[in-house]
């Protein structure tokens, strides 16, 4: 019989659904505190869509996550890498 491979899913803290891992972006809390996009590690997950991550941003799905506050700054950061590609 053939090995079937599992596809990794992760749950978007926007629409709260479950997508494959390689779907969505990773966003991440440094020890320093600082919250940002990551492409590795460990983290919250988001869409690749703004959406989502105004959904998120919204019901303070990220603060929750990391059990801390993120300032506005972040969030427009967070906004503009996504725009670009992140």
């Amino acid at each position: 019989m053939p090995v079937r491979k599992s596809i990794p899913m992760r749950k978007c803290t926007g629409c709260n659904e479950m997508k494959p891992k390689k779907e969505l972006v990773r966003v991440v809390r440094s020890p320093e505190g600082e919250v940002s996009l990551d492409l590795t590690g460990r983290g919250a997950y988001v869409c690749r869509s703004s959406e989502c991550l105004a959904k998120a941003i919204k019901a303070k799905r990220f603060e929750k996550a990391f059990s801390c506050e993120i300032p506005s700054e972040v969030y427009q950061k967070m906004e503009e890498e996504m725009k670009n590609g992140g």
